[in-house]
């Protein structure tokens, strides 16, 4: 029969071992397991907040700021390096084109100076002269149109880098019942023809009728 020495010394050690095992054991803690290979082969990456701006329109190229296309009316200076008698000072036709000696018209309208110079250059090539050197200059541009409430309406020539408040100058600007706010303009290219509404300041081309109209009050 065991004493009750030995019996409270039983209690204390079993009491000790169950303290001992609660104090190796933690609080349960939710953790995030890591991603397997498999996610993320299959389902890729977390998404990745991006930030969107609004949408800005770009500004409209001004025509002075594109190649120019030449048409009939524009004035060119051709020059043939080493042939005077094709050097010369050449004015595009209604039907597009300019007539050289040797190789006889060569259409121009839509071409820029350097691609008419580079056709001239070809015709040449071809039996005419070994290795030509071409360069074409535009000499006078086409001239431009204004009408409506303007001093004196008319055809004016064009001078490069023209707006349409310059144009209304040359045309001894606005008349008393103008609408100076803005004015229509026409472009007439390969593409076809287009009518723009535009402040005083828009640019203009070679070529453009610029309308100004009449206001109401």
């Amino acid at each position: 029969m065991k004493t009750i020495t030995q019996w409270l010394a039983m209690v204390l050690v079993g009491s000790a071992l169950a303290l001992s095992g609660c104090m190796r054991r933690s609080a349960p803690v939710a953790v995030n397991p890591p991603p397997s290979l498999d996610a993320i082969a299959y389902a890729g990456p977390a998404p990745v907040p991006v930030a969107y701006a609004a949408p800005t329109s770009a500004p409209a190229l001004a025509p002075h700021d594109a190649p120019y296309h030449l048409d009939a009316g524009d004035k060119l200076r051709v020059v043939v390096y080493g042939q005077e008698g094709l050097t010369n000072t050449y004015s595009i036709s209604a039907g597009g084109s300019i007539t050289m000696p040797l190789i006889g018209a060569v259409s121009a309208r839509g071409r820029t100076p350097q691609g008419l110079a580079a056709e001239i250059a070809a015709r040449l090539r071809n039996g005419f002269i070994r290795e030509p050197s071409v360069a074409v200059e535009v000499e006078a541009y086409r001239p431009f149109f204004i009408l409506g409430e303007v001093q004196a309406p008319g055809q004016y020539p064009y001078v490069p880098n023209m707006t349409a408040e310059s144009a209304v100058a040359i045309a001894g600007g606005f008349s008393p019942r103008a609408r100076k706010d803005r004015v229509t303009i026409t472009h007439a290219d390969a593409a076809g023809t287009s009518r723009t509404i535009a402040p005083p300041g828009a640019p203009i081309g070679p070529g453009d009728t610029v309308l100004v109209d009449e206001r109401w009050f």
